[in-house]
């Protein structure tokens, strides 16, 4: 890809997907603030305003490279709760990679579960991507269940895949297919 991507505003039940505002700075310092989110994200810890700035532009970035679509979660408040990104840097072998978040404050209600399932669904009926993949720690139960509900199907575990913090970590390796095959 080398144009520009358009981050739609998505429905996702009770949930609205939408693109990054600067407006959305007091969800990245909550997220700054949770023991996991910064470990395994690029949310900046400590948070400082510029630090926040620099996050929100950082996705902004990635629509305008081409790197994928950065969504905020909102609830049904208009507060925003979360992130959910489609991640694009392997579509040339036809398959994208969603990664997500949800902050403390707003765990338990279902916003992952609708943001994953909007953004799978989208992906697979619009962008007509063939493969969809998440990547989720073993002892992540709250994940597992979100990826399993929304109809992922784990492959395996992959040993020491990611860099989380100062470690290498096993990752479980879930997929969901076009057509569901």
């Amino acid at each position: 890809m080398d144009q520009t991507l358009d981050v739609p505003e998505l429905a996702a039940g009770a949930f609205t997907l939408r693109p990054w505002r600067l407006s959305d700075l007091p969800l990245v310092r909550e997220a700054s603030h949770d023991e996991y989110i910064p470990l395994i994200t690029t949310v900046p810890y400590p948070c400082s305003e510029q630090e926040g700035v620099a996050f929100i532009e950082r996705q902004w970035g990635r629509a305008t490279t081409s790197a994928g679509y950065p969504f905020v979660i909102v609830d049904a408040d208009s507060r925003p709760v979360g992130q959910v990104g489609l991640w694009l840097k392997d579509l040339a072998e036809g398959r994208a990679t969603l990664g997500y978040w949800v902050v403390k404050s707003a765990r338990g209600q279902g916003a992952a579960v609708a943001a994953v399932g909007a953004v799978a669904e989208w992906a697979l009926r619009d962008l007509r991507i063939p493969r969809l993949e998440l990547y989720v720690e073993p002892w992540n139960t709250a994940s597992v269940r979100t990826a399993e509900r929304m109809g992922f199907q784990c492959e395996g575990l992959l040993r020491k895949w990611q860099q989380v913090g100062g470690a290498r970590r096993d990752m479980f390796v879930y997929s969901l297919l076009g057509g569901r095959s």
